[in-house]
């Protein structure tokens, strides 16, 4: 089976030493991702919706480079410091998983990288 290493400038670069997602056979890995902007390489902190909405689009990016795409994401873990707002992450998750629905896990943790609110990585299918 084949293994390679992803890459996009359409997406942050990682923070450490790993890749911002690896492809192996007909599967994509794409590693947790914060609410970095690409552009500029600064921090979305606004909102928490503002942070939820550039993670689901720095992982979109990645799964396109990937091959892959959100329609094809078979898992999603979701890491959150406050699971208060749990309803509100469902509301613009649902905006870009709306019909596809992966299996998924939600936990709350004490912190995240660079202290941002919400971390999420997938797992996906590579059809094409």
């Amino acid at each position: 089976m084949s293994r390679s290493i992803v890459y996009t400038s359409k997406a942050p670069p990682p923070v450490g030493p790993y890749s911002q997602a690896v492809r192996s056979g007909n599967m994509l890995f794409v590693s947790g991702q914060i609410a970095l902007d690409p552009e500029n390489g600064e921090l979305v902190i606004n909102s928490f919706s503002e942070q939820c909405h550039r993670v689901l689009l720095n992982l979109e990016m990645i799964l396109k480079e990937g091959g892959s795409s959100i329609q094809n994401v078979l898992k999603v873990t979701i890491y959150m410091k406050n699971i208060a707002q749990f309803h509100e992450l469902n509301e613009i998750y649902s905006e870009y998983f709306y019909d596809s629905k992966p299996a998924r896990a939600c936990v709350e943790v004490s912190a995240l990288p660079k202290g941002v609110a919400v971390e999420m990585d997938a797992i996906a299918e590579i059809t094409s």
